[in-house]
């Protein structure tokens, strides 16, 4: 469970982070920050591993890159649903999944540092 809680905080503070960076990414408010993270989570745990083992022909031919169009799409499904979270294109999606693993992914090892 804390574990669990401990990724969702990272997740959160990756994408309030991006947000700030990035002029196409908009947050309003904690609360949606806070279900941006749930669901790009939920999404990650449920969604991801079924859409890769769908575009595996074409992730192998693209040797992986396809991977960060997927991570975008499901950034960019979750600013459909939550009200407050905006992004203005597809590709300022694509853009800040990537930034978001690299944020979360410093955030990662500076804490088992």
């Amino acid at each position: 469970m804390r574990a669990m809680l401990f990724r969702l905080f990272v997740t959160a503070v990756a994408v309030l982070l991006v947000a700030k960076l990035m002029p196409g990414i908009e947050v309003e408010s904690p609360l949606d920050l806070l279900l941006v993270a749930l669901l790009l989570g939920l999404f990650n745990a449920v969604i991801r591993p079924i859409m890769i083992f769908l575009t595996l022909p074409v992730t192998l031919i693209t040797f992986g890159l396809f991977i960060f169009i997927i991570n975008g799409f499901l950034l960019y499904s979750v600013s459909y649903l939550v009200g407050g979270f905006h992004i203005s294109s597809f590709w300022m999606a694509v853009v800040a999944s990537m930034l978001i693993s690299i944020v979360s992914s410093i955030i990662n090892w500076l804490a088992r540092s």
